[in-house]
């Protein structure tokens, strides 16, 4: 069967990435962009260092800002009539996968009317044209919005979060420039590169990984667990090497799936508003736990990615061991949570446990769950 591989047409990586957007607005004969990003990154004039450099060149812009931290279908709507008013021709996407997020639905919308209710765009979109033009600045080190496929809104309704997967969505450009992501406080950026982390071992043990998602993701797992502790303490370094260890897992986990991991948070995000970030770097370990015996080697490989040493002397019990030990030492280190017991309410975890298996995450893992196995997990996490 062949593999389908969907990546930005352009991408730009490392410091001073941004001064490359009024080149290719420029280049590609853009007249005005529709700039969404969320309040607190105008308040602290991160979105600024964009706007700088179009007011330089005179390159006219206007400001979205209704947005959530998980992005609702009233945001989105409200976002498609903004832009209808704006007279733009492209969108500038700059935040994490909130404001990316928003922007995927709004650009999708635009060019496919049809799905204007925005709840039709859940699951494989049947969309038709590509997108309104989007250039993506990424803002935090996890959700790799900029490079994937996907984006998820909340359904604020029927308190559920839903996965959209669409090829016409993706970015036109990436611009991932650390010096974005150096404002970003400790916790954010704990919780959103142990959801990088969450991607790329997720991605690297689902049952459509193959040869180019694992090279993509493998890499992601060496890079983020050598930078996210420095990335926690600001260094460049850290920076740096969460800022493209988090786009490779992009690259690959957008092109092969998640799994429950996944779908197990975006319940957490719909009902409590948990940080997804938090909500996954909780649920992994327990649910690589879960999938060992289903994913062959694998673990072994990401068990030395994580660092661990002397991985190919170990049986499969202690490799297996060893990557979830190391992942949950990283967590730890970072300061995560360990379990749910001060987020999730006991009387919830049915519903909770029924949203992950109707999630569009779920098939894709390694091992078929019934619904008594997401139970379980979440009550094992109380």
């Amino acid at each position: 069967m062949a593999n389908k591989v969907v990546l930005n047409e352009v991408s730009y990586h490392g410091k001073g990435a941004i001064l490359s957007v009024t080149e290719e607005a420029k280049r590609r004969g853009f007249k005005k962009a529709f700039i969404c990003s969320d309040p607190d990154l105008i308040k602290f004039n991160v979105t600024k260092k964009v706007t700088d450099l179009l007011d330089k060149e005179g390159l006219p812009y206007e400001i979205y800002s209704e947005i959530k931290a998980n992005p609702t279908i009233e945001n989105v709507q409200g976002g498609v009539a903004a832009f209808k008013n704006s007279g733009a021709d492209y969108i500038i996407a700059i935040g994490g996968g909130s404001s990316m997020d928003t922007s995927k639905a709004i650009g999708i919308i635009i060019a496919n009317p049809a799905f204007e209710d925005v709840r039709s765009l859940e699951g494989l979109s049947a969309t038709t044209k590509p997108s309104v033009p989007i250039f993506a600045i990424p803002t935090t080190a996890g959700t790799a919005a900029e490079v994937t496929i996907n984006y998820v809104i909340t359904d604020v309704e029927k308190k559920r979060k839903f996965v959209c997967v669409d090829s016409h969505d993706i970015p036109v450009v990436a611009f991932v420039d650390p010096d974005m992501m150096s404002s970003m406080p400790k916790g954010l950026t704990a919780s959103t590169g142990m959801d990088a982390l969450t991607h790329a071992i997720e991605g690297y043990t689902t049952k459509g990984a193959n040869t180019i998602t694992d090279m993509f993701n493998l890499k992601a797992i060496e890079l983020i667990a050598q930078s996210l502790r420095g990335a926690v303490e600001n260094t460049p370094e850290g920076r740096e090497g969460m800022a493209l260890g988090q786009y490779l897992t992009g690259m690959g986990f957008s092109n092969c799936g998640l799994g429950i991991v996944h779908s197990m948070a975006h319940g957490l995000g719909a009902l409590y508003d948990t940080p997804h970030g938090v909500a996954n770097a909780i649920i992994l370990p327990t649910v690589m736990e879960y999938n060992k015996d289903a994913v062959g080697e694998k673990l072994r490989d990401v068990a030395k990615a994580m660092g661990v040493a002397n991985t190919e002397k170990m049986s499969k019990e202690e490799y297996q061991k060893a990557a979830i030990d190391a992942v949950k030492k990283l967590a730890e280190d970072v300061g995560i949570p360990k379990d749910l017991k001060n987020i999730v309410k006991p009387e919830d975890v049915d519903f909770l446990s029924q949203s992950a298996m109707d999630d569009a995450c779920r098939p894709g893992n390694p091992r078929d769950p019934k619904l008594e196995d997401i139970q379980e997990l979440f009550k094992s996490l109380l």
